[in-house]
């Protein structure tokens, strides 16, 4: 199979193929992993009821997910990544601060994923009785890591075919854990979970669509962009939130009925969060385990790694898009070195990540939504690679918005699991409008998001308005040839 020369090119006339009920195999398996069971834990971390908790999963879910779906449609009309479309909404080159925000957020995903693939590794180990020291965890980095580089300097299509067959294995395997762990639920103690505090659950469905839809939404139209520009435009968005969902859901509902049925069990997820789970499963188990672990991580990060390297070169770095793939490689690998070495656990550094870098992740989503909402033609492609075309050179209302959105946006959260020292200046608006300060009651609720989602996207139904008009009036002009760097 050869290399993709595809990179922040729009995909032309020919390349375009396949229907929006492809969009499930990528969208399943980048979200079937166990790491779903995991966030059970996690959910409940926040204080609150089974029932709180389940219906919080399941709305963040969807909803965060539905929001990809819409940012895939851009792919089916424009044929570009991502964060080549988006320039439509901050102009040319103004798109490049976008773009190093998106490369952040995805290179941090891919270190996260294949630091929990190699922690899991480490635990099923152990828990054979084997080695499961640090030659082990070197080992797993080796090949999980190998794994998702190759995959993502090859490309689209090895990807594809791969997410296919990772979604077959992990979705059987999957089922089989659930059928094992099914006994370890208690529902009399689950049902005995106190309600939490309105506060709380705002609090954990923030955590939820950060670390679902909200992190996926950056890379939604990247897999989108080779599918023909005549296909239905509810089937993308319906497949994409079906295929994405669809399995979260049903893990996270199984994850807080598994950590609300056992403290210990909650505790150790938390350091933990995919290894913690082999505790409970019969020896037998524990290899088939360790594949659906690691190949359910894999799968998100491929993608991850494929989208951060489009970003990459989406800010304006000049190199081909497998040569991108490889330097995020290298980050991703350093990253997780750090966080399977060095760091003394995982959901403090991981909440704080999600929750900081959702901030501006949203505003832009907001923008970008809106946008999208209010177009009623396709994109014209050779504009959205000059900036002396329709879309401009920096679009100051769509950066004013993100800007406006990040600030009040950090003003307003904290971190739920223990924050990182430098991380100590946010929340600091949350005294001056009468929450209570760090310490309150809204300290948690992590409102900044929802607040900095909702800035971006009535800023540009308010306010943008009359420039996409403008830039519909204009003849649709389609991609010259371009560089496919």
């Amino acid at each position: 199979m050869s290399v993709e020369l595809n990179g922040i090119n729009t995909i032309a006339e020919g390349e375009r193929k396949g229907a929006p009920r492809s969009l499930f195999w990528p969208w399943f398996a980048a979200n079937v992993s166990v790491l779903g069971i995991g966030y059970g834990s996690f959910i409940l971390g926040f204080g609150i009821s089974f029932w709180q908790a389940t219906l919080v999963g399941v709305i963040g879910i969807v909803v965060s997910f539905v929001l990809c779906g819409i940012i895939a449609l851009a792919g089916k009309r424009g044929s570009a990544p991502t964060m080549i479309l988006s320039r439509a909404s901050f102009g040319v080159r103004g798109n490049a601060l976008p773009s190093v925000i998106s490369w952040m957020l995805t290179v941090g995903w891919e270190t996260a994923l294949t630091a929990l693939a190699v922690l899991a590794t480490s635990t099923v180990f152990r828990e054979l009785g084997w080695q499961g020291g640090v030659a082990t965890q070197i080992v797993a980095l080796v090949v999980v890591a190998g794994l998702i580089v190759v995959a993502g300097v090859i490309g689209f299509d090895l990807i594809m075919r791969l997410q296919v067959w990772i979604t077959i294995i992990t979705g059987v395997l999957t089922v089989v854990y659930i059928v094992l762990a099914v006994p370890h639920i208690n529902l009399a103690t689950v049902g005995a979970l106190p309600a939490g505090a309105g506060q709380a659950v705002i609090g954990a469905l923030v955590f939820v669509m950060t670390g679902f839809g909200l992190g996926w939404v950056n890379a939604a139209a990247d897999y989108s962009r080779y599918l023909p520009r005549g296909s239905r435009s509810s089937s993308v968005i319906g497949w994409t939130a079906f295929g994405a969902s669809v399995a979260p859901v049903i893990l996270v509902v199984f994850g807080l009925l598994l950590a609300g049925s056992s403290a210990s069990l909650s505790k150790a997820i938390g350091a933990d969060p995919i290894g913690a789970l082999t505790t409970i499963l019969p020896t037998w188990f524990l290899v088939p385990f360790a594949l659906v672990a690691v190949l359910g991580l894999v799968g998100g990060a491929v993608l991850d790694i494929y989208s951060s390297g489009l970003a990459l070169l989406s800010a304006g770095i000049k190199i081909p898009r497998f040569a991108a793939a490889g330097i995020d490689g290298v980050v991703m690998i350093a990253g997780a070195i750090y966080v399977v070495f060095f760091a003394p656990s995982f959901i403090a550094p991981f909440e704080a990540f999600l929750v900081t870098l959702g901030v501006p992740i949203a505003a832009w989503c907001g923008v970008l939504v809106a946008d999208i909402v209010l177009r009623r033609k396709d994109y014209s492609e050779a504009d959205l690679y000059d900036h002396r075309g329709r879309y401009g050179d920096v679009r100051w209302l769509s950066i004013g918005l993100v800007v406006v959105g990040t600030v009040i946006g950090w003003g307003m959260i904290t971190n739920t699991f223990g924050v990182p020292e430098w991380l100590n200046w946010q929340g600091y608006l949350l005294g001056p409008v009468g929450l209570g300060g760090r310490s309150g009651p809204w300290a948690y609720a992590n409102l900044g998001v929802l607040i900095a989602l909702l800035i971006g996207f009535f800023g540009i139904l308010l306010f943008g308005r009359g420039a996409i008009r403008r830039q519909e009036e204009q003849p649709i002009e389609r991609a010259r040839v371009e560089e496919r760097a």
